[in-house]
């Protein structure tokens, strides 16, 4: 102690001042300034707008979300009636906010900032794969159905697909237009492929009146008679369709009671299918030629339909795999 208050006093003597002391006071005025408080952030510009959303006069912490919520407003997306909507964020939408409000605090008193929104590929490009997998319709084709004993062909329907390339386009466009819609979702129509006036032919069998019509959509054109099965062995009744078709057939023996110890006939003269095959989608049934023309007309067939070997080959090349065939009980 008593040696520093010797330097004290030498200092004083050389200096005039307490040496020591003028630095702990420098000391102690920084440490004042160190805790001052900071400056009051400064407003944006009066009048000014970042994308439309007014934020004059506020500061950049108040502004940013008032910027955040408006551009979280839903898209509306419209397709023939339908709607859906998706925040901006599911199909692809970041703005770009910081940038935009560091904008804002050097723009000029009324001046509108834009807010620039990335788009991001891979969200537009799920999103849209959604939307159009959502709103695909297939085209649906005219089909025959049974009334009053004739076909009836239904109205066909089309369908609708979603333009997806397109549909991006129009979101990046809204993305960047700031647009919530609704938006139009583009499309292009399915046309069915089978069409009333593109109809072929069907085939309606009368089990009880022995009868075969052929129509061309809803339109007559032919009657045939027929033979069909045995009471113990009936012809089903039912709505079928052509399954396959053969010339020449080769006929292979059931695995029935009554065809036990047959062997298979190959093409010709003694074959009990004829010349043409038809069979139908119930297995082991068809329309075929028959060499035994008197039963013509008569329950006499093992379940299948029996025509006349040249009105089977007529009726087997106006006839395709798909034909819808009804058989009733008239």
């Amino acid at each position: 102690m008593l040696r520093r208050a010797l330097c004290v006093a030498a200092l004083v003597a050389a200096f005039g001042v307490p040496f020591a002391y003028a630095q702990e006071s420098t000391t102690t005025d920084a440490g004042r300034a160190t805790d001052a408080p900071p400056p009051p952030p400064v407003p944006i510009a009066d009048g000014v707008t970042i994308g439309g959303v007014s934020v004059g006069g506020l500061t950049t912490a108040e502004a940013a979300p008032l910027v955040r919520t408006w551009f979280a407003q839903p898209f509306t997306f419209t397709l023939r009636g339908h709607t859906k909507t998706a925040t901006p964020w599911w199909v692809g939408g970041t703005p770009s906010v910081a940038a935009a409000l560091a904008s804002a605090q050097t723009a000029l008193p009324g001046e509108a900032v834009p807010l620039h929104v990335r788009a991001d590929r891979t969200r537009l490009r799920a999103f849209v794969a959604r939307l159009a997998r959502s709103w695909h319709t297939p085209a649906v084709n005219s089909v025959a159905r049974l009334r009053d004993l004739r076909p009836f062909i239904t109205r066909p329907k089309p369908g609708y697909s979603v333009l997806k390339l397109e549909t991006r386009m129009l979101i990046r466009q809204a993305l960047a237009a700031h647009q919530r819609g609704p938006l139009s979702v583009p499309y292009r129509v399915l046309r069915p492929r089978i069409t009333r006036s593109n109809f072929g032919p069907a085939i309606v069998i009368r089990r009880g009146s022995h009868r075969l019509y052929l129509y061309r959509g809803s339109h007559y054109r032919r009657t045939f008679g027929v033979a069909v099965g045995m009471p113990q062995y009936p012809t089903p009744l039912g709505s079928f369709s052509i399954a396959n078709k053969q010339r020449h057939p080769w006929w292979y023996p059931p695995d029935a009671d009554w065809a036990a110890g047959a062997s298979p006939i190959p093409p010709g003269p003694g074959n009990p299918l004829g010349t043409r095959w038809m069979g139908l989608s119930r297995g082991g049934v068809g329309i075929h030629g028959t060499p035994d023309s008197a039963s013509i007309g008569y329950s006499a067939s093992h379940g299948c339909i029996r025509m006349r070997i040249p009105e089977a080959e007529w009726l087997f090349e106006r006839v395709r795999v798909g034909t819808p065939v009804f058989i009733v009980s008239a």
